[in-house]
């Protein structure tokens, strides 16, 4: 386990979680998190239940964040982690608020970082032994048809493109244009796309899969439309930025 001692030498962890009609989960999720965070920044995208109410009475000591209105939880994701840079956050990471993402792997997702030996770290569940046997067979499916298209389209070595938990050094979060980030479902590929372009260094984490209560908020045209465009849109910033400058 990592301390606030030793290895951090001062330096601050956020963690950073969008939260949207997580009443039912977002009390078991952030009570998990683990001591050493330094900074817990709960991004209430307009939800309609009570998780921002729930967030203020458990958890007086969190920075709870609210948007007017639904934006998406790419847009969450960069409302937290603009928050966390403001705050003089060394590393950020991003978990959901659905307790999708165990906290006891977050100090691996950090070690690599706090080492200074890559600049990104993202979870690969489909590394993780018991895989076949915990996600569901379509989801792996899409994952590993996803990771191999952006893969081929960012020219970055990553084997779980989709999923969310990551964390990132400052420098990481300095260099990304938050403002431009993808707002919605398709935000993973677009944060890749432009850690790419950045030349930041990444690296693919094992991390547990993890399916409860949570209830997906992903649609069909999130996997037939939307995701898919995100990774062309990757591709023609890599391989043709004088057309992406124009229309996209």
């Amino acid at each position: 386990m990592i301390e606030c001692s030793g290895v951090l030498d001062g330096r601050t962890i956020a963690v950073v979680v969008p939260a949207y009609n997580e009443a039912e989960l977002i009390r078991d999720t952030l009570g998990s998190l683990p001591e050493f965070v330094d900074q817990i920044i709960v991004v209430d995208d307009a939800s309609t239940d009570a998780t921002g109410e729930l967030v203020q009475v458990f958890f007086p000591s969190v920075v709870l964040l609210s948007h007017d209105d639904n934006r998406g939880v790419g847009a969450a994701i960069a409302t937290g982690c603009r928050r966390a840079l403001a705050l003089g956050a060394d590393f950020t990471a991003i978990m959901a608020g659905d307790g999708q993402m165990h906290p006891d792997d977050l100090p691996a997702l950090l070690q690599p970082l706090i080492a200074e030996e890559v600049d990104f770290t993202k979870g690969n569940r489909l590394a993780w032994p018991s895989v076949r046997s915990e996600m569901p067979w379509h989801r792996w499916v899409g994952n590993q048809l996803f990771s191999s298209l952006t893969r081929q389209a960012l020219g970055i070595d990553v084997h779980d493109s989709q999923c969310g938990y990551a964390a990132m050094t400052r420098r990481a979060s300095l260099a990304i244009e938050w403002d431009r980030l993808w707002r919605g479902y398709g935000y993973p590929n677009d944060l890749l796309s432009c850690l790419s372009l950045r030349g930041l260094r990444v690296r693919d984490v094992p991390v547990r899969p993890i399916y409860g209560a949570e209830r997906s908020g992903i649609r069909l045209r999130h996997v037939a439309c939307i995701v898919p465009f995100v990774i062309i849109r990757g591709w023609l910033r890599r391989t043709a930025p004088w057309l992406t400058s124009l229309v996209l």
